[in-house]
């Protein structure tokens, strides 16, 4: 009885918190991309509970309308689109609430070429916007090429394993003072 009390006393906060005018209507307001005049790529998303009134009680569906093509809810995407939605709202959490670190596993492995460049443009425009450190995770070559810092583990003899780390910038640097 008395954590069934305590749980609905944590619902009502909650519920009343998601209530406030505040941070929790931001996100849209905070868009990726606005600084740089829009999204990348342009296009739209929304965030819309499902089957409940109750933000607490409810589910949520993504409606996506890439550039050039209808709304869709992020099942109906393509592998790449739903990458790049995903990255959005990622980026748009971060813009109005950022952390001091965000690791992205892979986020790029759905996605071709030009929208490698697109994500790398972004999470630049990310990394000057805020204090986040962005650990990204990838065997892409044009995201590692765009990258101030690579770190990967070799193997130069079998079961020994050594860590190698790189920096980019500083090898600009040094290739341009030459």
């Amino acid at each position: 009885y008395i954590h069934a009390e305590k749980l609905r006393h944590t619902n009502a906060e909650a519920a009343a918190a998601l209530a406030r005018p505040g941070r929790y209507h931001t996100v849209a307001d905070n868009p990726p991309g606005k600084e740089a005049g829009g999204s990348p790529g342009g296009g739209t998303a929304e965030l819309q509970l499902v089957e409940s009134d109750d933000p607490l009680e409810a589910g949520l569906d993504i409606l996506a309308k890439p550039p050039g093509k209808k709304p869709a809810t992020l099942s109906l995407l393509s592998g790449g689109e739903q990458a790049l939605t995903a990255m959005a709202l990622i980026f748009a959490v971060f813009l109005t609430n950022p952390a001091p670190i965000c690791v992205l596993d892979e986020v790029d492995a759905p996605l071709d070429d030009h929208n490698i460049e697109r994500f790398c443009d972004l999470l630049d425009e990310m990394t000057r916007s805020t204090d986040t450190r962005f650990v990204i995770i990838t065997h892409n070559p044009i995201t590692m090429a765009r990258m101030n810092r690579l770190y990967g583990v070799t193997m130069a003899e079998r079961g020994v394993s050594q860590l190698v780390s790189v920096d980019l910038e500083g090898a600009v640097k040094l290739r341009e003072a030459v």
